[in-house]
């Protein structure tokens, strides 16, 4: 019985690591340039595909009500809080990282492809945006 417990108790350990080794999960986000905390993203998987929506700005400087100046596609004008800015990635075969999707940054209205890679055991989230051979990378922190 005892043997039971144990083995159980290391399954269910393990069962919790693997969840937090995906992008699933609320994350704040660290600008690239000025390494400022600048929101609260949420990233969820419907159908093995995954969204991300920004849940709340963490930057005092911005205003609740921004919306989407720059953007081209079906976003602009749209307020920025609450809007999907991660579409599409899915998982790569060893669920290693995330990708076929696209991030949009709402500052400059760029629509990047999109790399999401769980780095720490899940704790920070490495996401990769690119067009061509030029790409940005943040690193985003796990909230929950």
């Amino acid at each position: 019985m005892k043997r039971l417990l144990t083995t159980l108790a290391l399954a269910a350990a393990a069962g919790s690591a693997l969840a937090q080794a995906t992008p699933v999960g609320l994350w704040k986000t660290i600008d690239d340039e000025t390494k400022a905390e600048r929101s609260l993203v949420r990233i969820t998987e419907a159908g093995g595909v995954l969204s991300g929506r920004i849940e709340k700005f963490l930057d005092p400087q911005t205003k609740a009500d921004v919306v989407c100046v720059k953007c081209t596609d079906d976003r602009a004008g749209k307020p920025v809080l609450g809007m999907t800015i991660i579409r599409g990635a899915k998982a790569d075969a060893g669920r290693q990282h995330w990708e076929g999707g696209d991030i949009l940054d709402p500052n400059n209205g760029t629509v990047y492809k999109l790399r999401l890679k769980p780095v720490d055991g899940g704790k920070a989230l490495e996401v990769r945006g690119y067009v061509g051979p030029f790409f940005r990378n943040q690193q985003w922190i796990r909230v929950e």
